[in-house]
């Protein structure tokens, strides 16, 4: 029985997209494949705190030593230390977080890619961790067997900027949690709006960590000038802090918006149903994305979509969504005016909604996941 090794760390530290996925992906893995050893890498992490494995051919393998740790000792003072110093010999490693450990050379190595946003808009980007991911990603898709990349816009930036061969990289879906759904139980909605403070508001919702490249101050003028014309809506952004936010604080300031908005910070995933459930619509014009996990989610919970026109987000809205050029406000405002006021608008795009969600599901990913380890293993 063939043995890989899986980087979970993310999924022990991040509660955002890239956690997310690597927690969602595992879970759907271990449901479906029966058939491999699996063992969990996970860094910062001891046994006695991680949870019981999630199938019966999982282990964990944790090490004390902090992913801000293993990056120094592995990528910046590039010791070839390999990771089957903590997860025993194995037959492939898939590190699901941009970079790979060393390994040993009998070793094959997949790598998961989710974006290249520090590439494509560098100005949103933190200056610390951008200078880290332009030295290591391009060194790890170079040492990579094989590249995993979130979608078709992904997989053609790899190509561009770092010139990697097209049969090299393969596009993976992300899939929907079931958890988001239609919720008809009235409850629930009441109970997770009451403690967010949004009981009775009629809200516009943005989920994702705050940083510039969610172009959440555009989302803050263009709600300036739609309370202007009449429309009492108010916007909610759901996601952790992040980084840059000056112009976002800017745009609080010189919109006078603060009373209309709530930034609820990190928002559990439980709670995440009954929020886009009871949103108006969902505005994600961001600058960028790999994927773009909330398009989905909203769709899966009928509510309407406005995202962006570049990056991936077309290619996973389809035709469910209304696709903004991200930098202009004057074409956000338009967008969610139009659907605050139209109704067959709205109906119109939650049924094509529920169809584009449906198409994306872990259990086809995971199918798709285990397909490429089986060829990678029988190289």
């Amino acid at each position: 029985m063939p043995t890989i090794a899986i980087d979970y760390t993310p999924a022990w530290e991040q509660t955002a997209g890239i956690g997310r996925y690597a927690r969602e992906l595992t879970a759907a893995l271990a449901l479906q494949d029966q058939t491999k050893t699996y063992r969990l890498f996970v860094a910062g992490a001891s046994i006695p705190n991680l949870p019981p494995p999630p199938a019966a051919n999982f282990t964990w393998k944790p090490t004390l030593l902090t992913p801000r740790w293993l990056a120094r000792l592995w990528h910046r003072a590039r010791l070839p230390l390999p990771v089957e110093i903590f997860t025993g010999r194995i037959n492939l490693f898939h590190a699901t977080d941009f970079v790979l450990p060393p390994t040993l050379p009998m070793t094959f190595k997949l790598l998961t890619v989710h974006d290249l946003s520090f590439a494509r808009v560098p100005e949103t980007a933190s200056p610390r961790l951008k200078a880290y991911l332009d030295a290591v990603v391009p060194r790890s898709v170079s040492y990579a067997d094989h590249i995993l990349a979130d979608s078709e816009a992904t997989k053609r930036d790899l190509i561009d900027l770092y010139h990697t061969p097209e049969a090299k990289v393969t596009v993976l879906y992300s899939g929907v949690d079931r958890r988001y759904r239609r919720i008809n139980d009235s409850a629930i909605l009441e109970a997770t709006h009451a403690k967010y403070g949004l009981s009775g508001l009629k809200y516009a919702l943005s989920v994702g960590t705050v940083q510039p490249r969610k172009n959440y101050a555009r989302v803050i003028e263009a709600l300036a000038t739609l309370r202007a014309k009449g429309h009492d809506l108010h916007y909610v952004i759901a996601g952790g802090k992040g980084w840059l936010n000056d112009e976002l604080h800017r745009a609080i300031e010189r919109t006078g918006m603060k009373p209309f908005l709530r930034l609820l910070g990190f928002v559990a995933d439980e709670d995440l149903p009954a929020l886009y459930n009871e949103a108006r619509m969902l505005v994600m014009p961001s600058l960028y994305e790999g994927f773009g996990f909330p398009v989905l989610e909203a769709m899966a919970c009928g509510t309407p979509v406005i995202t962006s026109e570049i990056s991936s987000l077309p290619e996973v809205a389809g035709e469910a969504a209304l696709l903004v050029d991200p930098y202009d406000v004057d074409a956000i405002v338009e967008a969610m005016a139009a659907l605050d006021d139209d109704n067959t608008l709205r109906a119109r795009l939650t049924e094509a909604g529920f169809k584009q969600a449906a198409r994306f599901s872990w259990e086809r990913s995971v199918a798709q996941l285990s397909a490429i380890y089986d060829t990678m293993l029988k190289t």
